[in-house]
């Protein structure tokens, strides 16, 4: 069943910050359970970070293990081991990522992950069509609409520094997905070479990752500050 509260908290975000597309619902969906029969799976292997960008347009989608295409977002969602080539450095030294083998392993050594195993699908959909609970909401916007979820809303009552974790690989992946399920706090990532190359994020565009828990204040705090520090900040003069 679809939360209602949900299309309500979406529609605010983007009427409020002027959001291109809509904000994505990801679900994990764990070792043991059924996949929801409310998507489809998708007929072709698909990318974690193509199915955030559909979803953003429209799409719903269940995707099992052997329909992630990029293995290396599937080990960091739990779906499967890092495979020796990405795990060594291989792999991005030679798409010129790093300088050399040692630096790419380095970063994938503490690179945040789901234990391997522990999901077998994940389910991605606009967040008004989402049935159930998401575990991550993932929104794509300029660091300008950015700015007012992370760290404006996210600090809105209490205050304090939004600390980012990010990489140069596992944009979608790992940072707007894995950080944020795992440690629960919001977190940014510029996109990377994949999904760039992958999808049709724009280069000013950029994701932010939220935990569920965490989105309903901060979209409270957005609806605040649409009175007046949002439009405020627009009028240039």
């Amino acid at each position: 069943m679809i939360d209602m509260s949900y299309g309500k908290h979406s529609e605010t975000l983007v009427k409020a910050l002027g959001l291109e597309g809509e904000p994505v619902g990801v679900g994990m969906i764990e070792s043991g359970a059924e996949l929801p029969t409310w998507c489809d799976v998708p007929e072709q292997p698909v990318r974690h970070c193509q199915s955030i960008m559909r979803a953003r347009r429209g799409e719903s989608m269940a995707i099992p293990a052997e329909k992630h295409m990029c293995g290396v977002g599937a080990a960091a969602l739990g779906m499967a081991e890092l495979a020796e080539n990405v795990k060594s450095g291989e792999l991005h030294t030679k798409m010129g990522l790093y300088g050399a083998e040692e630096a790419a392993g380095a970063t994938m050594d503490v690179s945040p992950s789901l234990p391997a195993g522990s999901t077998i699908a994940t389910v991605v959909a606009p967040l008004s069509r989402f049935e159930g609970e998401p575990d991550v909401i993932v929104v794509t916007a300029t660091p300008e609409q950015i700015y007012w979820l992370l760290p404006v809303a996210s600090t809105y009552r209490e205050g304090g520094r939004s600390l980012v974790d990010l990489a140069s690989v596992q944009a979608a992946c790992a940072d707007a997905t894995a950080v944020p399920f795992l440690c629960q706090h919001s977190n940014l990532s510029l996109g990377c070479f994949g999904c760039r190359k992958s999808t049709d994020m724009e280069p000013h565009e950029m994701l932010l990752g939220i935990p569920a828990v965490l989105f309903p204040g901060i979209v409270d705090a957005v609806e605040e500050l649409e009175e007046g520090p949002i439009p405020k900040s627009r009028v240039k003069g």
